[in-house]
């Protein structure tokens, strides 16, 4: 059973992980990655999974596919709840890898990124500047 001191430092942490939106994915991406390696849940974010267990599984090999399904079902879990359900929407629910589903949340936010570093640029570019007033 869960320690219930961890628990609660969990649920206390958890909510200084900023929530994802438009403008902040790149902080959103590094807390959480932070968050969920401090809680020791980012196994499924550093290795790849297991083979699917067999009759013929070593105990070993039963432990290490547990831990990382485990890892994985608290990451996602986790990762879910610091989307807006409007973001949570766009992603496949095909999408069963805590770390394939960053992978997906960064394609659609790396687009916005760069989209908006355009804009930004052109407007920057089209100001003028009007001797002593404020661009």
């Amino acid at each position: 059973m869960a320690n219930p001191v961890i628990i609660a430092s969990m649920f206390a942490n958890i909510n200084l992980v900023p929530v994802l939106n438009n403008t902040n994915f790149k902080d959103w991406k590094e807390n959480m990655e932070i968050f969920l390696g401090c809680m020791d849940l980012d196994l499924a974010l550093r290795i790849e999974k297991p083979p699917p267990l067999t009759i013929k599984s070593t105990s070993d090999e039963m432990i290490e596919y547990e831990k990382w399904d485990r890892s994985n079902r608290m990451s996602l879990m986790i990762i879910k709840r610091g989307i807006p359900e409007v973001f949570r929407g766009a992603i496949s629910e095909e999408i069963t890898s805590a770390k394939d589903f960053l992978i997906e949340i960064e394609k659609h936010f790396a687009t916005n990124d760069k989209a908006e570093t355009s804009a930004l640029l052109q407007s920057l570019i089209s100001m003028k500047y009007q001797g002593k007033k404020e661009m």
